[in-house]
């Protein structure tokens, strides 16, 4: 384990000594900003103290973001050749890959933690549902740990970048929109499958303040399996 946050913290510092940790920052709260608050469909048009719109917002914004982080996690240890490196050492590929996703997940979560002065404006503006807000942030943090396994994987599949990059939104697309729209045009026992695979399934029951044990189940589940797979091109590799 300890191994394991050693890497994370490598690759944390990398992203913070250079560009992309505050590119990526930045416009992750450019975006949800302008969408949350200036955009004319904003906060103030609904007339309302919820933070509902920022969650769907968050909901796409983190879509797009995460790919874009996580392209380069394997991919350019690949092309630099320093995976072999890492691999002959007394580094296991598990080691690296919860690193990978240790390293992005903190990101993420620190650009979610610059959210909260949306939650503290609101509340001053009106009577917020707390553990509704509780669950919403519960929601995106479950949501950005199943699409950076998706990048990770993807990111292990080619050692071009862009190339992890497309395949990551490739699958994103399929749970994150694709299977919603099959569920509601399929006959009834498809469209059960259908709807258990839709993210926007399972993100919505949370961001109602509803914590079913199934939605967790399937975030976590569906990320280990990307993770698995990350692991296989890994020992392919080796």
């Amino acid at each position: 384990m300890n191994k394991t946050f050693i890497i994370a913290q490598k690759e944390l510092n990398l992203f913070f000594n250079s560009l992309i940790a505050y590119i990526i920052l930045s416009a992750f709260l450019g975006f949800n900003g302008f969408f949350t608050w200036i955009s004319g469909f904003d906060i103030f048009y609904l007339n309302q103290a919820s933070l509902k719109h920022f969650f769907d917002i968050a909901y796409w914004s983190l879509f797009l973001f995460i790919p874009a982080l996580t392209m380069r996690s394997i991919a350019e240890e690949r092309k630099n050749g320093t995976i072999e490196i890492l691999l002959t050492k007394s580094v296991n590929e598990w080691n690296i890959i919860f690193g990978k996703l240790l390293s992005n997940f903190v990101l993420i979560a620190i650009a979610l933690i610059l959210t909260i002065p949306y939650y503290l404006t609101v509340s001053y503006l009106g009577n917020i549902d707390h553990p509704t807000v509780i669950c919403g942030y519960l929601g995106l943090l479950l949501i950005s740990i199943f699409y950076i396994s998706i990048g990770i994987f993807a990111s292990s599949v080619n050692e071009n970048q862009v190339v992890a990059f497309l395949i990551s939104i490739f699958i994103g697309i399929f749970f994150h929109l694709i299977f919603d729209i099959l569920a509601s045009t399929t006959n009834s026992s498809i469209s059960k499958l259908f709807y258990f695979l839709s993210v926007n399934n399972h993100f919505s029951s949370i961001n109602r303040g509803v914590i079913d044990s199934r939605d967790i189940i399937f975030f976590i589940s569906f990320s280990f399996i990307f993770l698995n797979l990350a692991y296989i091109n890994l020992i392919k590799r080796k």
